[in-house]
């Protein structure tokens, strides 16, 4: 086997372990908690999905692939819940340290454009990488609301925590924002967020 197949496989075997790092959100119908394969892979199905809904055009096969490698860094790093202050303080740096071991275990052509994918999506300045984020916010917030907010509620989430984060959303499409907006409405009207 030559080099360059045998560091592609090592990274394909690497990114399995993202099925083991298992997230706040649990699946639709109150099921266990999702791990964030699962969340990479539900939201560049909802991003080709709901692609006519982006507030510019983009280029949804970079979408997808956005949706897909964002969260692999969290093998290292960790997930770090949304709506947790302290945590959120060192996400930056120990996602920084994750994405650089990871992604070198990749022949350096496929290295440069992974950690420049990834680098894109968290400025989240381009047409591609705000939809990304769209995507990032609402597939927890369907699954949440579809479990009657018991994410939010089993860790006493504020509505203006949910409005913050879904700024985003917006960012991306407008269409989806008024959607998450009032599904945060409806949840705050329920009682599940405070």
């Amino acid at each position: 086997m030559d080099d360059r197949i045998k560091k592609q496989l090592d990274f394909s075997l690497e990114i399995d372990k993202e099925k083991n790092i298992f997230r706040q959100t649990s699946l639709s119908g109150h099921g266990r908690k999702e791990n964030d394969a699962e969340h990479a892979w539900h939201m560049a199905i909802m991003a080709y999905l709901l692609k006519e809904y982006a507030n510019e055009e983009v280029d949804i096969a970079k979408v997808m692939i956005m949706c897909l490698i964002h969260d692999i860094v969290e093998i290292d790093a960790g997930d770090t819940y949304a709506y947790d202050p302290e945590a959120l303080k060192t996400q930056r740096e120990r996602e920084e340290k994750a994405k650089e071991r990871i992604f070198s275990l990749l022949p350096d052509d496929q290295k440069e454009e992974l950690t420049a994918l990834f680098d894109e999506f968290e400025a989240c300045e381009t047409s591609e990488s705000k939809f990304a984020h769209s995507m990032d916010n609402l597939q927890p917030l369907i699954l949440n609301n579809s479990n009657n907010g018991s994410d939010w509620k089993e860790h006493g989430v504020y509505a203006k925590q949910v409005y913050e984060r879904q700024g985003k959303t917006q960012l991306g499409s407008e269409k989806l924002y008024e959607i998450t907006a009032s599904i945060i409405e409806e949840n705050i009207n329920k009682g599940n967020l405070k």
